[in-house]
């Protein structure tokens, strides 16, 4: 509806009214935390904490020279998520100017929006919105001729999954190294360079002016009674409609997959659906009708997030799902502390054992200690969360732990060491696409005859099944 680099494109759709609004009324602060607080609104980064709460917490702190901070996190490292990217790309004045109504509401002049690197357009339009409302006065010192003044500069991570954790953020901002610390005190007492700092995600940025605008009851009427408003949620995986998604908070799972999303591709199976990131859980077919808000998807074990759905069909292995997830999450670890950093190792390496045919019944029991200990010790929230993705497959799906464990069969026959290819003699009628295909020259056979499937040669591809037009290749 706007062009996301015209100021004026924003402000014709009421942009910056509710800025104007607060400045010319003189808003006392506590109003419009107040406002915050009523609304309901919880942050949309994760954790989903009280929005309101925390900016209460930031105003009653102070610091010796009186500075104080806001930071945007808009560090989006989900696979699979992309929702607070297409926000900034679409539309950043919404979140700068709720950025400016958050650092009027605490006392902060200073403001930081940390971007990912990855991200260069979410980044040139950011950039572009902050010259633009310098431009007009909405933005620097003396806002709008007032006594208010705020200026907001862009921080690009590097990459670091890590670093969406609070205080891994501000210590890269800082110049150190993204690594959490322990949270004996809060960021809104002492965050960025040990001043009071309140640091919220793009999308709940982007909810103050619509909230400042239309006020708080307007706002506490959409969604639960513990989750107010609507939720963008990246939909992607084995559904039909793929995209981004706003959604109001209550709405089942089965309405966004099946209804919004289309059902599954090719007139599969649903199996399951995977929300929160990597730190997330997955939530099976029998949950579909769970209402999306933070406490039932908790509750569920999986998690809000920053709003990444990916959808998972019957030919999907859970194990594997699992794997792929603890696989990310080892990767990203800072390392700092030994049950994040370790715990992740080796609870792979379980997963991988399982996974080719190495597993047993101990590997099991092990695997749930072990996502026990790292989800009970680790420093942050990327430890204390990355146990999810095994914890809901080991409770939802644990019949398949059990069958790679103890038939040392994969019943979605994905991973390669527990499955095989062979050709159906009634079927294969000598067509030799298979044979064409195989890149190892494991498949022999004349034209118009029985073709056959080396086993030692094979490298469990699956090329020769996806090529076959007459289901002749059989995986088993």
């Amino acid at each position: 509806m706007i062009d996301p680099t015209s100021i004026e494109d924003y402000i014709s759709i009421g942009g910056y009214k509710a800025l104007v609004h607060i400045l010319e009324e003189q808003t006392p602060s506590l109003d419009i935390i107040d406002t915050v607080k009523k609304s309901g609104l919880r942050g949309r980064g994760g954790a989903g904490f009280p929005t309101g709460r925390k900016w209460e917490a930031a105003y009653n702190s102070t610091s010796e020279d009186g500075v104080k901070y806001v930071i945007c996190n808009a560090d989006e490292g989900d696979p699979g998520a992309y929702a607070n990217r297409s926000l900034l790309e679409g539309n950043p004045h919404s979140v700068l100017e709720g950025m400016i109504i958050g650092a009027y509401a605490v006392g902060a002049e200073h403001g930081y929006i940390y971007v990912r690197a990855e991200y260069p357009l979410a980044v040139e339009y950011f950039e572009k919105a902050i010259r633009s409302a310098r431009e007009l006065g909405l933005l620097g010192e003396n806002i709008l001729s007032s006594d208010f003044s705020f200026d907001v500069k862009i921080a690009k991570g590097g990459g670091a999954f890590v670093c969406g954790e609070s205080t891994a953020l501000t210590a890269s901002i800082e110049g150190r190294p993204g690594e959490p610390r322990v949270k004996h005190i809060h960021s809104t007492q002492s965050g960025l360079w040990n001043r009071p700092t309140v640091l919220n995600n793009v999308e709940t940025w982007a909810n103050i002016p619509l909230i400042v605008n239309k006020g708080s009851d307007w706002y506490s009427k959409i969604g639960t009674e513990g989750s107010k408003g609507t939720k963008i949620f990246s939909l992607v995986g084995k559904v039909n409609n793929t995209g981004l998604v706003e959604v109001p908070m209550g709405i089942t799972l089965r309405d966004v997959v099946f209804d919004i999303g289309g059902g599954i591709k090719d007139g599969k199976k649903f199996k399951a659906i995977q929300i929160g990131g990597p730190s997330g859980g997955c939530i099976p077919d029998e949950h579909m009708d769970l209402p999306i808000d933070y406490d039932s998807l908790t509750e569920a074990g999986a998690m809000m997030g920053s709003g990444g759905m990916i959808v998972m069909d019957e030919g999907t292995c859970m194990v594997d799902v699992a794997k792929y997830f603890v696989n990310f999450l080892k990767n990203e670890s800072c390392g700092k502390c030994t049950p994040c950093r370790e715990g992740l190792v080796q609870m792979h390496g379980i997963l991988t054992d399982i996974t080719e045919g190495r597993g047993n019944e101990e590997d099991i029991k092990l695997l749930e200690e072990l996502t026990e200990v790292v989800k009970d010790t680790s420093l942050c929230q990327l430890g204390a969360t990355a146990p999810n993705p095994v914890l809901t497959t080991l409770r939802y799906f644990h019949d398949e732990y059990d069958a790679h464990v103890k038939e040392k069969k994969c019943p979605a026959k994905v991973c390669k060491a527990l499955i095989e290819f062979s050709i159906d003699a009634d079927n294969c009628v000598g067509c030799q696409l298979c044979a064409k295909k195989c890149p190892v020259e494991a498949i022999s056979g004349e034209a118009k005859k029985v073709h056959e499937i080396n086993q030692e040669k094979c490298i469990k591809c699956g090329l020769c099944h996806d090529a076959c037009k007459f289901n002749a290749v059989e995986v088993a």
